[in-house]
């Protein structure tokens, strides 16, 4: 993987750079849209390609290690040629999953046993196995098996935690180089920060990272119910610290508020359930703010979802056709709104390029920010 920053706001820490793996190029900041199990709910491929024109997609490692499982996958040549995405691909390492299985799950310095949600079997996840498990999958970038501190949780439980992550780390750096890429592409290995909201720890953990000189890097357990400005103050005092010439990926963030307000910190790359989610209920994002589809207002508004054009759907769709789809439950309703929000977020995060190169980003983000946070 090569990085190349190429162009740093004036009055912030945005930057804009170019991340290049062995299927193609990441302009960034860029937004990640997630394909938990091989697929980005709602939404075809070739559409994710053309009209939403994302340049990597996220999958899971969790969900794809108990299906469609190992064996499919390694059979298939990997998750790009079972899903016909030629694009990057970035895999979690399963450490989140884990975190929200908390009441069938069980954590050992040797890894974490759990019972699969699908049909009660039991597993274990190791650093070591979690690294081969990615190996099979095919990621581009590869994430490091961590453990996710919820919120809250106090200072004793989350230094005892980073602990056992980083020491998990140093087992999965040692499985990833004692291994090879098995289909004749490469692969990149992202630690993550963690620490929950204390910031010695924060801090400890960042230079941690920084000092095992990985590709890129990230930072986890944050948007896990805290207040948005300890997730800011965290995300900013580990900006600080980790290295500029790599990659810096704020793991499940967030809102386009939250995104341009890390962008604005020094972070590259996000992901998030939200949009597809969010979408899925009737929720759509703007460039002036927030619509609930389903509300009454929308019933005869026969004018396009967002009239600034920058969603796809706009040429096609109007708001009372839209709520009638996801009023009535229909299959349509779903993928209309889920390309129109990540179509949207994509958006985004190419604007917020675009004014980071004109040097314009800082006044254009104060600007957004008080336009996304509108409820139309």
């Amino acid at each position: 993987m090569k990085f190349e920053l190429q162009s740093k706001d004036r009055l912030s820490s945005a930057r804009a750079c170019e991340i290049t793996t062995d299927h193609g190029k990441i302009q960034t900041p860029i937004f990640m849209p997630v394909g938990t199990a091989g697929a980005v709910k709602a939404v075809h491929i070739k559409d994710l390609k053309s009209d939403i024109n994302a340049q990597i997609i996220l999958g899971n490692t969790y969900h794809l290690y108990l299906r469609p499982g190992l064996d499919v996958l390694k059979a298939a040549g990997g998750l790009h040629r079972f899903t016909g995405w030629d694009r990057p691909i970035l895999t979690d390492s399963g450490g989140y999953q884990v975190y929200s299985l908390a009441n069938t799950r069980k954590l050992t310095e040797e890894g974490v046993i759990f019972n699969s949600h699908i049909d009660g079997s039991k597993h274990i996840f190791t650093p070591e196995g979690v690294m081969d498990i990615q190996r099979i999958i095919g990621a581009d970038i590869i994430m490091a098996f961590d453990e996710c501190t919820p919120y809250p949780c106090d200072y004793e439980y989350a230094g005892k935690s980073l602990d056992l992550t980083h020491r998990w780390l140093d087992r999965c750096i040692a499985q990833f180089n004692r291994t090879e890429p098995l289909y004749g592409y490469g692969q990149s290995l992202f630690p993550i920060v963690q620490g929950s909201i204390y910031s010695d720890l924060r801090i400890k953990s960042a230079e941690f990272i920084a000092s095992r000189n990985a590709d890129g890097n990230a930072i986890g357990g944050l948007s896990v119910g805290e207040p948005h400005e300890l997730m800011y103050e965290m995300t900013e005092k580990v900006c600080k610290i980790l290295p500029e010439n790599k990659p810096r990926y704020l793991m499940g963030v967030g809102t386009p508020v939250n995104i341009l307000e890390s962008i604005a910190l020094g972070i590259d790359m996000f992901d998030c359930v939200m949009p597809t989610r969010n979408a899925r209920h009737g929720l759509l994002y703007t460039i002036h703010g927030l619509i609930n589809i389903k509300n009454e207002k929308w019933k005869n508004y026969h004018k396009v979802l967002d009239e600034e054009g920058n969603s796809f759907v706009d040429r096609e769709y109007s708001r009372a056709y839209l709520r009638h789809l996801i009023q009535a439950q229909e299959m349509l309703g779903a993928m209309i709104a889920s390309m129109h929000n990540l179509a949207f977020y994509l958006w985004l995060v190419r604007e917020a390029r675009n004014k980071i190169v004109e040097g314009t980003f800082l006044e254009w983000k104060t600007r957004m920010v008080k336009q996304l946070d509108n409820r139309l």
